[in-house]
């Protein structure tokens, strides 16, 4: 039976458990973007890739909604990889695993990107062979084969195992997770319109399709009749879950609220099309006039 990535301990709501490593990566992430933003935006920082920089820019900061939604991103980041919510996942159930998964997959990356102005990633495309392979991997077919790729592979449960059993392994399982999970947003929330978003139809098609390989892996939890993760099994049992229920709602946790996250992503961008009244993808761009594209 393999071992719990920590040593088991009594679940407290009072006591919050801190871990160095998400700790500093989480500091270093606030402290970059706080190093960016009071540098502020070169006037080459302010054209895109490829285009003439302006004679005069404004050279604004960061907005305060994207400074929240950053900041909050991190904060969010902070408070699912430690405390009760990473014990619990860590220490005792595997659906405690899958709240903290749709956490970093489907609400901390949206964040992270939309607090992110595009100005502060443009200096990262300079060098042509970056530029080449950030538009190569930006693309929506990569972005969705990335992540739907890196979701299966750590459920697998040889690898889900090693990542419970190994503390590297484990981090490296978040990493991966969170810069999928980026990609995945990024053809509908990109902030460089030469890395660009993709056109609102292509979007909602995305975002429909997007339900289909986590339907499957989920299903296969699910319904699998043996456990996947033993070592969610010599846990301390709470709430009364047997190991093979938590199993079968650990894939549920991931089938319907993911499910329905994306059903309901596809409804903002069906009313953000339909306010924009074009289906081209530079109306899907940020920054876009009305009447730019025709």
């Amino acid at each position: 039976m393999l071992a719990l990535l920590h040593p088991v301990a009594q679940l407290s709501l009072r006591e919050f458990s801190v871990h160095p490593s998400t700790t500093i990566g989480i500091g270093l992430f606030a402290a970059a973007y706080l190093w960016r933003a009071r540098q502020g935006p070169s006037p080459e920082d302010l054209a895109p890739v490829g285009q003439q920089a302006p004679q005069s820019p404004d050279r604004p900061g960061p907005s305060g909604p994207q400074r929240l939604a950053y900041f909050g991103s991190l904060l969010l980041l902070f408070l699912t990889l430690n405390g009760p919510l990473h014990d619990l996942s860590d220490f005792y159930l595997f659906s405690g695993h899958m709240v903290q998964h749709l956490i970093l997959t489907l609400v901390v990356p949206p964040l992270m990107v939309y607090g992110t102005p595009g100005w502060m990633l443009r200096p990262l495309l300079r060098r042509a062979p970056l530029f080449g392979a950030a538009r190569k991997l930006t693309s929506t077919t990569w972005c969705f084969v990335i992540f739907n790729l890196v979701l299966a592979f750590w459920h697998l449960p040889p690898m889900y195992n090693l990542a419970l059993a190994s503390h590297p392994v484990h981090i490296l399982q978040h990493l991966m997770f969170i810069a999928a999970s980026v990609l995945m947003w990024w053809p509908l929330m990109s902030p460089l319109p030469e890395l660009p978003r993709a056109a609102y139809p292509a979007q909602m098609l995305y975002c429909f399709l997007m339900v289909i390989p986590m339907s499957i892996i989920s299903i296969y939890i699910a319904m699998a009749d043996t456990l996947l993760y033993p070592a969610y099994a010599a846990a301390p049992r709470i709430l009364g879950i047997t190991p093979m229920q938590d199993q079968q709602y650990g894939g549920l946790i991931m089938w319907i609220p993911g499910g329905v996250f994306f059903y309901a992503v596809m409804t903002v961008v069906f009313f953000k099309w339909s306010a924009r009244g074009e289906d081209t993808e530079a109306s899907a761009q940020v920054g876009w006039v009305p009447g730019a594209s025709a």
